[in-house]
């Protein structure tokens, strides 16, 4: 399984420092981010990828329960509080458990098994999408897709010697791709489960020949580790 990318969100220091210790004691779980301050987690999330957010209920700024009805539904929550009277609430948005403070590191592994179930049964349903080309559906699956390519307002998706004309952006194509796959110019994104060799400048994937982009280039090092 690949690890979980987590946030952490509470206004008690003492708190966060809590949490960050127990989530880099689990393997599944990478920890990216934690703030005191919810604003500066909204701000966080709109320009990097997080699958998890631990996230106090009670804050001065902004309840738990607001940010998740501003953030949405794009993470799933593990929520904590130390009023149990409000461990109920949030289970109308994507919310997995909650932690009663003060947290122990046994309900806490408890709730990490529970949240690895959840985002296995997710990629195991998550392992294919759907694109609309040449007037049809196709059924893809990731695992299949070589190389996706910028052609001015539409992507080709390239599978072995079949391709698929979509009319879609880069960008949006990004947001649907599982962590196996990285974009590594400003006209591609490739699987990395199908790289063959790498050299300075460009890739292979197959017998098909990719170039690098040099903003890029450190990014996908990053990933290949």
């Amino acid at each position: 399984m690949r690890k979980l990318k987590c946030i952490i969100v509470d206004d008690e220091p003492l708190a966060i420092s809590l949490i960050e210790n127990y989530v880099q004691k689990i393997p599944f779980f990478e920890l990216v981010f934690s703030t005191e301050n919810p604003v500066l987690a909204l701000e966080f999330l709109k320009k990097n990828e997080s699958d998890l957010i631990f996230l106090d209920i009670q804050m001065p700024e902004l309840t738990g329960i607001n940010f998740m009805k501003i953030n949405g539904d794009k993470q799933k929550y593990v929520l904590t509080t130390a009023y149990s009277e409000y461990a109920m609430n949030g289970y109308e948005h994507n919310v997995i458990d909650y932690l009663l403070k003060p947290i122990s590191f046994e309900r806490f592994m408890k709730s990490a098994l529970k949240v690895k179930e959840r985002f296995a049964f997710s990629d195991e349903v998550d392992s294919h999408f759907f694109v609309k080309s040449s007037g049809q559906q196709h059924r893809i699956s990731f695992k299949d897709i070589l190389y996706i390519e910028s052609i001015k307002d539409y992507v080709n998706i390239r599978i072995s010697d079949e391709e698929y004309i979509v009319l879609d952006t880069l960008k949006s194509m990004e947001n649907q791709l599982p962590d196996s796959f990285v974009r590594i110019h400003k006209s591609f994104i490739i699987n990395l489960d199908k790289i063959k060799s790498i050299g300075a400048k460009k890739l292979m994937l197959s017998e098909q020949e990719i170039p690098i982009g040099d903003s890029y280039r450190a990014n996908l090092l990053e990933k290949l580790k």
